[in-house]
């Protein structure tokens, strides 16, 4: 794959990896940096204690009752943070943000954030993807920081990683097949080649992890009787912008959705959201 690739879209965006130059990390250790370039991913970070957790899982869980009672299901709470206070509160966090910005910089934008929550018995699976596949934005620096809110393991569909894989660049990819179950709608096959071999990716409850968003990832149904929910969370330098044309159409807009989270944006190109005033859930099919 070249540096420019157009993504399936007719928009020409830089989709490689760009190595981590930070010989003073903050918070982050040097042999961290080191497995973020060469496999992709750091894990696990401990960010919150488990009273901590405990208590925005109970916010969570409130939150998740109230949505499904107006029609969203368990995947539908998606770019809340704009008007919930207690996702937006997360997208601010110092202790996630200290991470991040040894990976990003002192400027540090969230534009998206995603609960993924598979319930108890959930048949679905999420298939082998990239992050930036999805998303009309260039150059491919995007970092993603995934919060566990309840354990996640083997048993219950915690994430899979092809360590590497992220080094391919744009890697092409089909539309899913139904009988996949997916909850997204690519899937990269004989994805296993791209890199080393798959490796489980299990977070307690108040750990993180970090990945690049051209890492493939994937997941398993949750054939269990737990649930096993996370916070997606994406945070990108102010130097990558959002596009418009292609699969997204011509609109531009996807820089309205964002946080300055930490420091500023000189270039004037994402919008600061302010912190919700109050938790406002939105009716089904709200989309920002």
């Amino acid at each position: 794959m070249g540096e420019l690739e157009s993504g399936h879209t007719d928009i020409s965006r830089t989709m490689k990896f760009f190595p981590i130059r930070k010989d003073d990390p903050r918070t982050l250790s040097k042999e961290q940096i080191d497995h973020f370039n060469e496999r992709g991913y750091i894990s696990p970070i401990d960010v919150f204690t488990n009273e901590e957790i405990g208590d925005h899982r109970a916010y969570f869980d409130d939150l998740m009752e109230k949505a499904l009672a107006m029609g969203h299901d368990s995947y539908g709470i998606n770019a809340w943070h704009l008007r919930i206070r207690g996702i937006y509160d997360l997208v601010v966090e110092p202790r996630i943000l200290d991470c991040v910005q040894d990976l990003l910089g002192e400027n540090l934008i969230c534009w998206g954030t995603h609960y993924f929550c598979k319930m108890a018995g959930d048949t679905k699976r999420v298939s082998w993807h990239q992050d930036a596949s999805y998303w009309p934005l260039s150059p491919t620096k995007v970092v993603t920081v995934w919060l566990a809110i309840d354990d996640a393991d083997e048993a219950n569909g915690a994430m899979k990683f092809i360590p590497g894989s992220h080094l391919h660049g744009h890697i092409s990819f089909e539309a899913s097949a139904k009988d996949e179950e997916n909850v997204l709608d690519q899937t990269v096959a004989s994805a296993e080649s791209y890199g080393d071999d798959p490796v489980l990716v299990p977070l307690r409850a108040g750990q993180m992890e970090l990945h690049s968003d051209l890492l493939l990832h994937s997941s398993e149904p949750n054939p269990s009787e737990r649930r096993r929910c996370g916070l997606t969370m994406r945070f990108a330098p102010p130097d990558v912008k959002a596009l418009s044309g292609g699969r997204w159409g011509d609109q531009k807009g996807w820089n309205r959705f964002s946080v300055i989270a930490r420091g500023n944006d000189p270039t004037g190109h994402w919008l600061d959201n302010p912190r919700p005033t109050a938790d406002d859930i939105p009716p089904k099919g709200w989309a920002p």
